[in-house]
């Protein structure tokens, strides 16, 4: 019998992806000017979304030094992105293993893995390029996600992917046009951002009919694991170190980053689509809404 996660509509949608896919691909070793050198004086991101805009530390602070931390907060975030990348690599690679290989949903997160595997090189070269660490999201965050790819199977997979994704595409596509911003990094959110919006589609997808057939205990479990996964992603994407690297105290200035209104107000823009699909979707509810609140992304 046919069940709800196999109806015909869902190679349907695989199916115009895939379209999608062969007609508009990147390869950041092509596509991607690595040669280019860094403007002098420019920031890497909207100055009014790094984490210490507007409070008493940032006025304090010279031009130099901004530019300098929001070159520092944009490798983290990437390096950040690397790591959810190879959580959702495991994800899907289990998703699709008791799958027929020959289905277009199956096709299709092959082709995801491919991009996402091109997405992890092109953040890693960026940050080699940049001059930076790889920040990491911290030990017990990495710890966490550990836990996540090896045990995740029900909504909680697409959920937690939706997280990171959708938070690190709004500000990409305001990063990518704004002309204030390294060329370089403009050029690699617009790559991101035009293969990224099919996969945003693919999980939003995926996790309406997760829901729909998940029971109510694997309901309870998936929003208490989409709570915690929104609280990892929106207090981690600014590793500590990014501040000491630029001479600061780093847990003075991440205290102040994380109560920063400024900040505040940035994460919750980032995520305003995404909760208002959760909530549709009916993940913004029971003990988990406590973390949802400690994370900022609601109020």
């Amino acid at each position: 019998m046919r069940t709800l996660l196999d109806r015909p509509d869902r190679e349907a949608m695989a199916q115009r992806l895939l379209r999608a896919s062969a007609q508009k691909s990147f390869d950041p070793e092509v596509d991607v000017d690595w040669e280019q050198p860094l403007v002098d004086g420019m920031f890497y991101m909207p100055e009014h979304r790094v984490s210490l805009y507007g409070t008493p530390l940032w006025e304090r602070m010279s031009h130099a030094q901004r530019v300098d931390l929001s070159r520092h907060e944009i490798a983290s975030t990437a390096s950040v992105g690397i790591w959810f990348e190879l959580i959702l690599l495991q994800l899907l690679a289990r998703h699709i293993y008791d799958r027929p290989a020959t289905s277009d949903h199956v096709r299709y997160a092959l082709v995801e893995v491919g991009d996402e595997c091109r997405h992890s090189v092109m953040f890693s070269r960026m940050i080699e390029k940049l001059g930076c660490p790889t920040y990491g999201p911290g030990r017990l965050a990495h710890t966490l996600g550990r836990l996540l790819k090896s045990f995740a199977t029900g909504p909680e997979v697409f959920a937690a992917f939706l997280i990171a994704e959708e938070i690190l595409d709004a500000f990409q596509r305001e990063l990518m046009i704004d002309e204030s911003v390294q060329p370089l990094v403009r050029r690699i959110s617009h790559i991101h951002v035009i293969e990224e919006a099919r996969h945003l589609r693919y999980a939003h997808d995926e996790l309406g009919r997760q829901m729909a057939a998940a029971s109510p205990a694997a309901r309870t479990w998936a929003r208490w694991v989409v709570a915690r996964s929104a609280w990892t992603v929106s207090s981690h994407l600014v590793h500590p170190d990014a501040y000491a690297a630029v001479g600061l105290d780093p847990r003075a200035a991440r205290r102040m980053a994380l109560a920063n209104p400024a900040r505040r107000e940035s994460m919750r823009w980032a995520s305003s689509k995404l909760v208002r699909f959760f909530a549709a979707s009916d993940l913004l509810s029971g003990p988990g809404l406590l973390l949802w609140r400690r994370s900022g992304l609601i109020t």
